[in-house]
């Protein structure tokens, strides 16, 4: 168990320490110097009979002014020993050190009311009262307060065997997901190297495995490592670790950055937070200036309110975090809010989700899920997500919000019955209702463009659902060509009823037209003059060139003007040439490669556009891509 002290200065919490463990925390000459702690101090102890385990300690400093240091070593511990002078009673940072506690989540501890030596028993009455006062509307009001003298060691065998009481009922942390620790100390080792030190928020770590250091993204091999001061082979979350580190240089490490499995690396600057304000604090505005805590980093950042443009008080909402720099978080973090001077702590509260949306962070559906992610099981939220967002959910962020092992990404997926294809998992209800709408958007583009064949994939895709991962589009396109829900044509995709085939009456006629569209493949005929060379009734003619362009033997390049399948391939040839030569095709450049005029050379290229075989930049046209390749020439 992690037992972090809290209490105002020089209230005796190193000596405190000093008289459970026999180990002075205050490593630095100038500590000694003036009696005060200026940075963190630990010590680790064994367990007493009938046990197994360590108590480790986490000894911070009182000092208004060192706040921060307080905080690097306030995250991540079990349980808080809170530390009042029976001399002083509760001072000005006994209350913002237990405001800190109940911000970050800490719901266990007990009270050492120190110096008992130093007054007599009506002063120490008077501050028991005063301590119990202070804690009576905290997560800590029935927490025991112990009477004890460091000096004479008075009451301390109480405190002690409450302390290991108290780590027999917390037993270990669950190691879940994979390995974070949250980096508080980084020094150099005569014979060992870099080593740093810090609490593990979660999984496990062994000897000889690679770790990330983030934000920066250094890779870094753990030689050894000691847990709760022992050597050891492996460690785990909810204890604290030394990690000697192979390859990396001291000056690469500060205070406040991560040491994690690769797999958890991805900086973060922006993040959805559940927020709340201090009732002893002025309102938060939206947009205000704060300094950021988390983990045992302290990062300037600005609060983006979701609901609201200002939070009173005492009250809980939604925001967003937008840090000056990168940082490594995950859901679940806490964190602390000090003012943009850093005098005092404002708020804090919970990180929500590390992956926040650039478009709609109010919606009431955004919010709904927010608050879901914070009261509810990994499989609710999954479930609420998957409503919200019909095209599936991206499961590698998702896992990686909440820490998500493998194995337990499977189990969810199972659970829920979702069907997995690469990083999107989908419902059945979901893979059902894109199976609809690819239905619909065929069945409208039939009905504008009846003379066409159908639609070609990635057309579709931007018709139907433009926002749809192109892996699972491909998995669904193949279900449905499966089934025989749709069917395909060449490169087209089509209701199976749009298939037409020619009658012998049409294909007789049309085996006499073809050789008219042949003798000028790039400037054929047009309708009207077709008729009138062949004596037959203009409508007919019209309607039967409709015909035969569903199956693709001809496309109708502009209105009434077919040009046959064959031309329409080469044609395509020549403009993906054309591009390559100059980056763009050009209607001029096309008439001079073809022959004929600038105006066929024009509807061409518009009709390559209508089809997404190009797009159109100004007067230019270029050939359009699907996952970075050009589309390729028509057969």
């Amino acid at each position: 168990m992690i037992i972090g002290t809290a209490g105002h200065i020089d209230h005796g919490k190193t000596t405190l320490v000093k008289a459970l463990t026999g180990i002075d925390c205050d490593r630095w000459q100038e500590e000694k110097e003036r009696g005060i702690t200026l940075d963190l101090g630990y010590a680790f102890v064994p367990l007493g009979n009938h046990a197994a385990g360590t108590l480790g300690f986490i000894d911070v400093p009182g000092h208004e002014k060192l706040i921060h240091n307080m905080l690097a070593g306030a995250t991540g511990i079990d349980f808080v020993l809170l530390v009042v002078a029976a001399d002083d009673g509760p001072m000005p940072q006994t209350r913002e050190h237990l405001e800190i506690i109940e911000l970050l989540g800490i719901r266990r501890g007990a009270v050492a009311l120190t110096k008992t030596g130093l007054v007599d028993a009506d002063r120490l009455a008077t501050a028991t009262e005063e301590t119990r006062a202070l804690l009576a509307a905290t997560p800590l009001a029935t927490a025991p307060v112990f009477p004890v003298d460091a000096v004479s060691g008075d009451g301390i065998l109480q405190l002690r065997t409450h302390l290991e009481a108290a780590a027999h009922q917390t037993g270990e942390r669950a190691a879940r997901g994979r390995f974070r620790l949250a980096i508080d100390r980084a020094f150099t080792l005569g014979g060992v190297g870099t080593v740093v030190t810090g609490t593990a928020f979660s999984g496990h770590v062994r000897s000889g495995e690679h770790l990330t250091l983030s934000p920066t993204g250094q890779t870094a091999r753990v030689r050894s490592l000691r847990v709760q001061g022992q050597p050891a082979e492996s460690g785990h979350a909810g204890q604290r670790i030394a990690l000697a580190l192979a390859g990396i240089e001291k000056s690469a490490v500060t205070r406040g950055m991560w040491a994690l499995a690769p797999e958890l690396h991805h900086p973060q600057r922006c993040f959805a937070v559940m927020l709340k304000v201090l009732s002893s604090q002025p309102p938060i505005a939206h947009w205000a200036q704060v300094h950021c805590h988390l983990g045992a980093d302290d990062i300037p950042a600005r609060v983006a309110l979701l609901e609201g443009e200002t939070l009173a008080p005492g009250q809980t909402a939604l925001a967003e975090l937008l840090l000056e720099r990168d940082t490594s978080v995950l859901a679940g973090d806490c964190f602390i809010l000090r003012d943009a001077m850093a005098r005092h702590t404002v708020g804090g509260g919970e990180v929500v989700d590390i992956f926040p949306p650039t478009r709609k962070k109010r919606s009431p559906e955004r919010l709904a899920l927010l608050r879901a992610q914070v009261l509810n099981t990994p499989a609710a939220v999954l479930t609420l997500a998957i409503e919200q967002q019909p095209a599936g959910i991206d499961i590698r962020r998702f896992a990686l919000n909440l820490n998500l092992a493998p194995g337990e990404v499977q189990q969810l997926c199972s659970q829920l019955r979702l069907r997995q294809i690469e990083d999107t998992v989908l419902s059945d209800i979901q893979w059902q209702q894109l199976a609809d709408d690819m239905l619909i958007a065929l069945a409208a583009e039939h009905e504008r463009q009846p003379d066409m064949p159908g639609i070609e994939h990635d057309r579709l895709r931007r018709l139907a659902r433009p926002n749809l991962p192109r892996p699972v589009f491909a998995a669904l396109i193949a279900e449905m060509l499966a089934r025989g829900t749709i069917g395909q044509t060449g490169t087209w995709l089509h209701l199976p009823e749009h298939r037409i085939q020619l009658a012998a009456p049409d294909r007789e006629v049309w085996t006499k037209l073809r050789p008219l569209l042949d003798a000028e493949p790039f400037n054929p005929p047009r309708v009207r003059e077709v008729a009138n060379g062949q004596c037959l009734d203009e409508e007919k003619v019209r309607s039967l060139m409709k015909r035969v362009a569903r199956i693709g033997e001809i496309y109708p390049v502009a209105h009434d003007h077919y040009f046959t399948a064959d031309a329409v391939s080469t044609l395509a040839r020549h403009v993906a040439e054309l591009c390559a030569e100059d980056g763009f095709a050009r209607a001029a450049r096309l008439r001079d490669r073809i022959g004929g005029g600038r105006k066929v050379a024009i509807h061409i290229l518009e009709f390559f556009d209508r089809i997404g075989y190009t797009r159109r930049v100004r007067d230019a046209h270029g050939l359009r891509q699907i996952d970075g390749q050009p589309i390729r020439p028509f057969k």
